[in-house]
């Protein structure tokens, strides 16, 4: 399923203030999920939909002092709590930017790498979107699409089931990251985890 940007804005933005007290314990799964990405010192990478920024610090960390970090969300609450937790902004670890990720401010191939969180779901064109995340992505750089658990737990914990349409899913996943650019390298869907790793193709 996937959502405008303006439905996603409005039902984030009112979840906004009480997000990370609703998901306290998964933050060693986002740090496991960025040390995936395999970056390195000096590296540039956008954490695209990254709602109160809790990929942030272990993003900063890997790419240290040198290194660019970008937080892109289109909710303006979600991107001031990242702010107010001291995770982006002047005194952040991230500069944070409201923007769409269909939209980025940002030129081609500046990137070695895009992390995103239980983003793919609520893309509002997922080929088009994804093939913007390729074009600020330098030949080579990868794409990590995490979320701290996977698709059945994901769907039990609201009541569903996961059905064969599921963007997520491997099979539906890798062509339309390969019509966008990409090449999915790996995958993982455990109840612990959801990994899907690609590479950007030249």
């Amino acid at each position: 399923m996937s959502d405008d940007p303006a439905h996603v804005r409005e039902f984030f933005g009112s979840l906004a203030a009480d997000w990370d007290t609703r998901f306290p314990s998964d933050g060693p799964a986002y740090a496991a999920a960025v040390n995936e990405l395999g970056l390195r010192p000096g590296d540039a990478v956008l954490d695209a939909g990254c709602g109160t920024g809790r990929a942030l610090p272990p993003l900063r960390a890997a790419v240290g002092p040198t290194g660019i970090v970008l937080g892109a969300d289109l909710t303006p609450e979600m991107l001031e709590q990242a702010a107010l937790a001291g995770r982006g902004g002047s005194a952040g670890t991230a500069t944070l930017l409201l923007a769409d990720v269909g939209r980025l401010p940002v030129r081609d191939g500046a990137l070695d790498a895009v992390f995103g969180a239980g983003l793919v779901s609520h893309l509002a064109n997922p080929v088009a979107d994804l093939r913007e995340l390729a074009r600020v992505v330098r030949p080579g750089g990868r794409l990590a699409l995490f979320h701290p658990i996977g698709r059945a737990a994901l769907a039990a914990r609201h009541g569903r089931r996961i059905t064969p349409d599921d963007l997520r899913a491997e099979p539906r996943l890798g062509p339309v990251l390969a019509e966008a650019g990409w090449r999915l390298v790996s995958y993982v869907d455990e109840d612990a985890r959801y990994l899907a790793m690609a590479v950007r193709e030249h």
